[in-house]
């Protein structure tokens, strides 16, 4: 992949994962505004949690990340890359039917594993029902998943990178109808998770076909690519194993104070708007990019890749980790308080954003490092440094809960990020020069991390010097929108001005030539 053919990758997957972040805040402001931080919506939220956690342990984690380097090698070698996507769709739908049936036996223990402290009220069994509902989501967006790993290795993203809108979208379209029919809006969101599920699945199905790729389940069978594709998920399904008890530890902490989980939750949608669109088209380009490089022999373009990956990466969350720390109140309140969200739950979610803020970088950094693991099909070193991340959540989230009450669950997640980051980059060094940054990241870092105090700075003034713009209805949203580019303009401006970015290299990636997509 040409490297600014890589750039316009990562702007492709960015765009359209900032259209569903968007789209997502539109869906969380009506949940808090119809539900507030209340039992039902705390039980909605659990309850989606479940197919979504099985899902980054099934899908996007453990298989994607061993399928998609087999793929793109058979796809760079002119083999028989689409048997092979067929054979592992066959062995993906029969292990996701086993575990859908045996989810929806085992529901009220699942629940109980997500948020114990359900067990003494109300949210336990709206929960146990919601979850039964909407774990089929499962199913449908894993292979979902998998024929976006096919498009994506083919370097096709804009179909796959579209598809979480329609999840948004049905959403919204569920709350909308139900508030016009008089209906639970509750119950309308959790019917709505398989629906937009269905609508996924087919919007990628389409588009690897018309990318000429027929993908259909074929008679699972232990076959040597297949036997290749079991042991190299294995270890990562280990590793999203951990990854996915750290959420449950946090979950299980915020379970225990009322609110808390749904606080929890509108944070976390606040600081993946960022990890969202910048983490997540890192990873879905940079991924497939190594592997090909790798099998080329291409060790100066693999690192040319990965040193742009990570400056990229920094750049649009350095800012914006800085811009959640010194706004956190206002962005909350605008976002989010009405209805039946209250004040003192902005306060409570701003904290939460505040120190989920500080980990952003380390989150995206994450993406950028493990590529260099599993682009050589190694998934168990990342999975043994994931064990220890685990357990320096686990002991900050439990440790701190009794004395900091729900904030523990954010900071464990925060250091845990970082010290991921550490263990990921001190294990590349042995890789050599592809696994190291060159020379412009290096000088371009400091740039970036001045731009983004000066953006801070100037940030925090105007809030302090118009705190009442952020309160009065009618005006709020536009003094936030105010804020928001004012902020953009400080930073990049300041990143032109630096050095730390280039315009140049921004209009060169943008400008769609011959090798678009």
């Amino acid at each position: 992949m040409k490297p600014i053919r890589l750039v316009r990758g990562f702007l492709t997957v960015g765009g359209w994962t900032m259209a569903s972040r968007i789209l997502g805040f539109v869906r969380d402001m009506m949940i808090a505004a119809y539900l507030g931080a209340g039992p039902v919506a705390e039980a909605f939220l659990i309850a989606f949690s479940l197919p979504n956690l099985f899902r980054r342990f099934f899908a996007e984690g453990a298989f994607n990340t061993a399928f998609i380097p087999i793929f793109s090698k058979k796809l760079e070698g002119g083999q028989d890359a689409q048997s092979f996507a067929r054979e592992a769709m066959g062995g993906l739908i029969t292990v996701l039917i086993a575990l859908t049936l045996i989810a929806s036996a085992a529901m009220p223990w699942l629940v109980l594993a997500m948020a114990s402290g359900f067990a003494a009220d109300e949210r336990f069994a709206i929960a146990t029902t919601y979850g039964r509902i909407a774990f089929p989501y499962i199913l449908f967006i894993s292979l979902g998943a998998l024929l976006s790993g096919v498009l994506n290795a083919a370097g096709h993203f804009a179909a796959a990178a579209a598809a979480p809108v329609l999840l948004n979208v049905t959403f919204v379209a569920a709350m909308v109808l139900a508030d016009t029919l008089g209906w639970p809006v509750g119950d309308a969101l959790a019917w709505a998770v398989p629906v937009a599920g269905v609508a996924q699945l087919a919007l990628v199905w389409v588009a690897a076909k018309r990318a000429g790729f027929k993908i259909y389940p074929t008679r699972p069978r232990l076959s040597p690519d297949m036997r290749r594709l079991i042991r190299i998920a294995i270890p990562a399904m280990l590793a999203g194993g951990v990854v996915q008890i750290n959420l449950l530890v946090g979950r299980q902490v915020a379970s225990h104070f009322d609110g808390a989980i749904a606080w929890l939750n509108y944070a976390d949608r606040l600081y993946q708007l960022p990890l969202g669109v910048v983490g997540i088209a890192i990873g879905v380009v940079l991924l497939p990019d190594l592997s090909r490089r790798l099998r080329a022999g291409d060790g100066e373009g693999g690192r040319y890749s990965f040193s742009r990956a990570g400056e990229f990466a920094l750049l649009l969350t350095v800012g914006p980790a800085v811009a959640l720390l010194v706004a956190a109140e206002p962005i909350v309140s605008v976002l989010f308080e009405r209805g039946r969200f209250t004040h003192e739950d902005t306060v409570a979610t701003a904290l939460a954003v505040a120190i989920y803020g500080l980990g952003l970088p380390a989150f995206v950094l994450q993406k950028v490092l493990q590529p260099l693991y599993f682009a050589r099909e190694n998934t168990r070193t990342p999975f043994y440094y994931a064990l220890v991340a685990m357990v320096v959540n686990a002991v900050l989230a439990i440790g701190l809960s009794p004395f900091i009450g729900f904030l523990a669950a954010a900071i464990g997640t925060t250091l845990a990020g970082w010290a991921m980051v550490v263990q990921l980059w001190l294990g590349a060094r042995p890789m050599g020069n592809a696994a190291r940054f060159d020379v412009r990241f290096h000088r371009r870092l400091p740039r970036i991390i001045v731009s983004a105090i000066v953006m801070g700075v100037a940030v925090r003034a105007v809030i302090w010097a118009f705190p009442w713009a952020f309160t009065l209805p009618g005006l709020r949203g536009f003094a936030l929108l105010g804020l928001v580019l004012f902020g953009m303009v400080a930073y990049f401006g300041t990143a032109i001005a630096t050095g730390a970015m280039s315009a140049g290299d921004l209009r060169a990636a943008m400008r769609r030539g011959p090798g678009g997509m």
